[in-house]
């Protein structure tokens, strides 16, 4: 007797089709290319989450720079002169404290360019 495997067969490609329901054309109709459009998709979200976090740390270091070119300094002096000091704090939290609080922003470049 042999082993039929048409229902399991059909319960995977009834699965696959299901979590790519949103794709254009063939995609989410066709289970080999189905199949090919899942993978790559999972390989493109893999490499889009680890770009998140570099463009938000462009982005950061475009906030601090361009609010420190209005206070006549450069960026790089600024970190030089921050790690000079000891200071450790991030890019992040100069960036929200560039938007949220610029008065608090405005002094601490102050006394971090005394240094």
């Amino acid at each position: 007797m042999r082993i039929k495997r048409g229902l399991v067969s059909h319960r995977k490609h009834i699965k696959l089709l299901q979590s790519v329901s949103g794709y254009r054309m063939t995609k989410r109709k066709l289970v080999k290319t189905a199949k090919e459009a899942f993978l790559h998709a999972g390989i493109y979200a893999y490499q889009g989450r680890r770009n998140k976090k570099s463009d938000a740390r462009h982005l950061w270091i475009i906030r601090i720079s361009e609010s420190l070119k209005k206070m006549d300094m450069s960026y790089s002096n600024f970190i030089q002169k921050l790690k000079k000091a000891n200071i450790k704090i991030n890019r992040k939290m100069l960036a929200e404290m560039i938007r949220f609080d610029p008065e608090g922003y405005r002094q601490f470049v102050d006394k971090v360019a005394k240094i």
